[in-house]
């Protein structure tokens, strides 16, 4: 692998990294101010992708062949990494207080009660009009009033933007007013939901 493909390659994987580690803490966070099990479920799933990730990484800058005057920036690059995993192991560590279902302290137990807000995670099937679309063009929120905070692919996590395209099989993550959480499923799965 020439050098400028491989240096591509780590960059990437460094930028995969950190932008794991920032959504877990966003959804670890999300979890606990939404007492949210789902959003702590894909936080801890989210870890297990993080650690096999961060593996990959420290081995692919291994390869580098590094020359020793080289050695201080590779090793800059596999502290970065060992920084994104230990901000992966403490977003794991906020969900997994929603998970053991530890009682809250009581002023976050307030703002929980008093939030409107829920969190959904729905699954598009191949019926759905989202299905194709970008979320630009699928306007779920303009239908539902719910926010995609990340979409799951196979085994990726991906961040919303407007380009992204909805695929089948797509989970959808979102959250919003308890209100919306019917629209939303009824257009991921509308024949699922609407049987029901």
């Amino acid at each position: 692998m020439a050098d400028q493909e491989l240096f591509g390659k780590i960059g990437g994987m460094l930028v995969e990294l950190k932008d794991t580690s920032e959504l877990m803490l966003d959804l670890a966070y999300s979890s606990i101010l939404l007492n949210s099990r789902e959003l702590a479920e894909e936080v801890q799933a989210l870890e297990e992708h993080m650690d096999n990730l961060h593996t990959d990484f420290e081995l692919l800058v291994l390869s580098a062949g590094i020359q020793p005057k080289e050695s201080k920036n590779f090793l800059g690059l596999i502290r970065i990494g060992v920084v994104t995993e230990n901000i992966a192991d403490a977003a794991a560590q906020i969900a997994e207080v929603v998970l053991r279902g530890i009682e809250p302290h009581p002023v976050l137990a307030l703002a929980i009660e008093e939030a409107e807000e829920t969190v959904v995670r729905v699954q598009v099937s191949e019926a759905s009009t989202l299905a194709g679309k970008t979320l630009r063009e699928a306007q779920v929120h303009e239908e539902t009033g719910m926010w995609i905070l990340v979409v799951r692919r196979g085994g990726k996590w991906v961040r919303p933007s407007p380009h992204l395209k909805i695929d089948v099989d797509d989970v959808l993550i979102a959250s919003g007013y308890a209100e919306g959480e019917e629209d939303l499923k009824k257009l991921a799965s509308p024949a699922f939901y609407s049987s029901t």
